[in-house]
């Protein structure tokens, strides 16, 4: 799982059927502190997050699917959670 920041959506005339009814978007993965890390993936929306919010995302394809409720279906990452606080304990 990564942490990540909703940069965008993707607007898809036509998609494959098992990913009808769901919102793409493009997240940005983030460091532990806030900066970027790497480029941002494409991920289907499991819980409704919108643009600039912080979410959880899944990177497996199993998790994935499963997630969304889109068993057998051809999907990468999703985004399963929106974060509300990120606490670091200290050393």
């Amino acid at each position: 799982m990564l942490i990540g920041r909703v940069i965008g959506d993707v607007v898809a005339t036509q998609k494959v059927a098992s990913h009808e009814g769901r919102k793409i978007l493009i997240v940005q993965p983030l460091q532990l502190d806030g900066t970027d890390r790497g480029e941002p993936v494409l991920a289907l929306d499991a819980v409704g997050a919108g643009i600039g919010e912080r979410v959880l995302i899944t990177t497996d394809g199993y998790c994935a699917m499963t997630a969304v409720g889109r068993p057998n279906s051809p999907i990468d990452s999703a985004v399963i959670g929106i974060i509300d606080s990120v606490d670091l304990q200290g050393e």
